[in-house]
């Protein structure tokens, strides 16, 4: 696991240098990914990383784990309460004869795409990447808001099955309360990867690795990354 450690922050360093920026900047949330990209950034950049705490009606716990990580690796953080402008862009929005049943993921995905913006501001202004924190279980089932959190310069967890991450963030002294706690993209109340994926990440990663899969899995990872194919894509161009 150094070794895997080691490359990664060798690999961020590299992609820094090569974009000519200086350092790093990311979301903290508090959940296993950030939190372990947040302590491989450190390592890369000691005095030039910056996690953004952002939240958004967000899970005080989750707001205390990103901070008992900042505390315990000694990175930087700022904290961009973004609820007013979430609630402003709610309101500025015209009411409309929409679907009602398209309101909840509609409302949901602006906050990751505040955060995104966010996030580029701060790579702006300190001429730092963007750096996503999104895995290879997530990628390979297009498990991201679209220009949200798939909005990034770069993501070093990108080949990584969640359950290597796991094993990455047990090496790099990440707390267990944050190893083992359900992962939620906090989008809303209860709101859990696995329910919104209607799989479960062991069964993704089984079938990611190995192929072994029941034929449910299979048709359900097959559909979803069928469904998320255009997030992958550029956007297409006619073709004249």
């Amino acid at each position: 696991m150094e070794h895997l450690a080691q490359k990664l922050v060798d690999w961020i360093k590299e992609q820094v240098s090569e974009a000519g920026c200086e350092g790093v900047v990311l979301g903290l949330s508090g959940g296993l990914d950030s939190s372990v990209v947040a302590v491989l950034c450190q390592r890369a950049f000691p005095d030039n990383t910056l996690a953004v705490l952002l939240p958004c009606y967000s899970d005080q716990t989750d707001m205390d784990d990103a901070l008992l990580i900042a505390q315990k690796h000694a990175i930087t953080t700022v904290t961009v309460p973004l609820g007013s402008v979430f609630d402003s862009v709610l309101k500025a929005l015209p009411n409309g004869e929409y679907d009602p049943s398209t309101g909840k993921l509609a409302e949901a995905n602006l906050k990751p795409r505040l955060r995104m913006a966010t996030l580029y501001y701060f790579a702006n202004r300190l001429r730092y990447l963007v750096i996503g924190t999104g895995n290879r279980s997530e990628g390979a089932v297009g498990y991201c808001t679209k220009y949200g959190d798939s909005g990034v310069d770069i993501l070093p967890l990108g080949n990584l099955l969640k359950s290597q991450v796991r094993e990455l963030a047990n090496h790099l002294d990440i707390p267990s309360r944050i190893i083992e706690k359900i992962p939620s993209a906090g989008l809303w109340e209860g709101q859990t990867d696995e329910g919104e994926m209607g799989l479960s990440y062991e069964e993704l990663d089984r079938y990611l690795a190995s192929g072994q899969a029941t034929e449910e899995v299979r048709r359900r990872v097959d559909a979803l990354a069928r469904s998320a194919a255009h997030k992958k894509a550029p956007p297409p161009v006619p073709p004249f």
